[in-house]
């Protein structure tokens, strides 16, 4: 089962993928990764009680890979909850690099099946309510 983390500077988040729910999702971000195209990005937008997003190479929220995936939003994994890595997108099927990760359930219930989730942390959840605008994704190291 791949699994990765996320190092910043207030801790690290260990994610494991939905992988039957999401795969399409998984190996884009997992190929990013790998690439080391999220090392030293920032988490550009920070919501309390709602997300914090990151993964745009320009850093304010309007970049991406340079290419778009499409949703995958069937799946049995598809809710919005504490610690869901979900991916943003400008629209249906125009997701590429940036994603987010649920504070809780309390604001997201929205976008369920409207954002595919991909993947929830399992260790690190801490990390999640003390990330702020502007911290950096110092690497994103995916595992097995």
């Amino acid at each position: 089962m791949k699994k990765a983390e996320i190092h910043t500077n207030k801790g690290v988040m260990k994610i494991h993928f939905f992988l039957e729910d999401a795969p399409n999702t998984v190996k884009n971000f997992t190929d990013l990764a790998e690439k080391g195209f999220y090392d030293g990005l920032t988490f550009h937008r920070v919501i309390p009680d709602f997300v914090v997003q990151g993964g745009c190479p320009q850093g304010d929220g309007t970049g991406g890979p340079g290419h778009a995936i499409e949703c995958e939003l069937d799946g049995d994994n598809q809710y919005h909850d504490t610690g869901v890595l979900s991916m943003a997108h400008s629209g249906r099927n125009t997701g590429g690099s940036q994603f987010f990760i649920c504070h809780s359930r309390n604001n997201t219930s929205h976008l369920d099946r409207q954002h595919t989730c991909f993947g929830k942390v399992d260790e690190g959840l801490e990390v999640i309510e003390m990330i702020a605008e502007g911290d950096i994704m110092e690497k994103v190291v995916v595992t097995e």
